[in-house]
C-alpha cells in the first residue's frame, strides 16, 4: 500500500469492522500494518488535530468526553467561537446527564474571553435582542455557556424571536440543542448553511455523507482517542456496507487501498465501487 499515512489509517479504520482473522489476510495481502495504540501513538494522533477544518460537531463530541486533555486540543479549533471556549475554561461538562466539573488544564487557566458590554449592560437575552450584525451575534451568543443558559434562549425565542444574526450564531455552535436549531429555522438555504458550517446530526452522517472518504474515515479513525463514546455510531453505518461489498475477498480490499488516495467520494461509494472492480 502507498506510504499515505491518512489513507492507511481510513482503510484501517474499515478493517475495524471485519473479524480479525480477515483482516489479518486483508493487512498481509495490502502490506499494511497493525495500528499503534501505544500513549505515544496516541499522542501524535491528537496532534494530527492541528489541520483544519475539522466539522465542529466532531468538536463537540470530543467535549462529551469530559477529559481536560482533549479540551486542550479542542481549543485550538475554536478561534471564533467564544462560548465554547468560555465553558472549557469554567470546567462545564459537555457529556450527557454530566454535572460534576471539568478539571481545566494548567496551560488553559485565566483565559477565558472578554465578557461582552452589553451582556453586562443588559443580560443575555438583552443582548441577544440587540445583535444588529454576526459579530454583535457572536459575542452575543458567547455568554451561552451551561444548559440553563440554553433553555433561556429557547424560552425568550419562543416568546419573541431572536433578531436573525443572534440565531445564526447560536444555531452554528455545535452545542446548540437540536430542538432548538430546529425551531430557528428549516428551510434549506439555512441547512445547507449550517451543513457547510460543520454541524451534523451525528457520526453516522458524517461516515456516510461526506468526503472524500480518506479524509472522513482518517478523522474517524482518531475517534478511537477522540470520541470513542461516539464512535460506534459511525462504525455501526458502515458495517453492511463493507460486509456486503468487501466480506473476506481479498482482490477487492486491495482495490479499496488502491482508490483510497485519490477518491472523492464518500465512504460507502468508494466501498460499493471497489467491490464492483473486484
Amino acid at each position: 500500500m502507498h506510504d499515505d499515512s491518512t489513507s492507511q489509517q481510513a482503510v484501517d479504520f474499515l478493517l475495524g469492522l471485519v473479524e480479525n482473522k480477515i483482516a489479518r489476510r486483508v493487512r498481509r495481502r495490502i502490506g499494511l500494518s497493525r495500528p499503534d495504540r501505544s500513549p505515544e501513538a496516541q499522542r501524535r494522533l491528537l496532534s494530527r488535530w492541528t489541520w483544519p477544518p475539522v466539522p465542529a460537531s466532531m468538536l463537540l463530541w470530543a467535549l462529551e468526553e469530559d477529559d481536560s486533555e482533549l479540551n486542550t486540543v479542542v481549543w485550538r479549533h475554536l478561534p471564533a467561537n467564544d462560548g465554547i471556549r468560555r465553558a472549557i475554561v469554567r470546567g462545564v461538562p459537555f457529556g450527557p446527564g454530566r454535572t460534576e466539573p471539568v478539571p481545566v488544564a494548567p496551560t488553559l487557566r485565566g483565559q477565558e474571553p472578554p465578557v461582552p458590554e452589553s451582556f453586562t449592560r443588559l443580560g443575555l437575552v438583552g443582548a441577544l435582542r440587540t445583535v444588529a450584525s454576526m459579530e454583535q451575534g457572536r459575542a452575543a451568543a458567547s455568554m451561552v455557556v451551561e444548559r440553563p443558559d440554553w433553555q433561556e434562549v429557547a424560552d425568550a425565542d419562543g416568546e419573541r424571536p431572536l433578531p436573525g444574526y443572534a440565531r445564526w450564531a447560536l444555531s452554528v455552535r455545535p452545542d446548540c440543542p437540536p430542538a432548538l436549531r430546529a425551531g430557528f429555522g428549516t428551510h434549506r438555504k439555512f441547512t445547507h448553511r449550517v451543513r457547510q458550517a460543520g454541524i451534523l446530526s451525528g457520526p453516522a452522517e458524517y461516515a456516510t455523507e461526506h468526503g472524500p472518504a480518506a479524509r472522513a474515515l482518517g478523522l474517524l479513525s482518531l475517534g478511537h482517542t477522540l470520541f470513542p463514546a461516539r464512535l460506534a455510531a459511525a462504525q455501526d453505518a458502515l458495517r453492511p456496507l463493507v460486509r456486503d461489498h468487501l466480506g473476506e475477498s481479498e482482490e477487492a480490499w486491495a482495490v479499496l487501498a488502491q482508490l483510497m488516495p485519490t477518491f472523492h467520494g464518500t465512504a460507502p461509494e468508494l466501498v460499493v465501487t471497489a467491490g464492483a472492480i473486484a
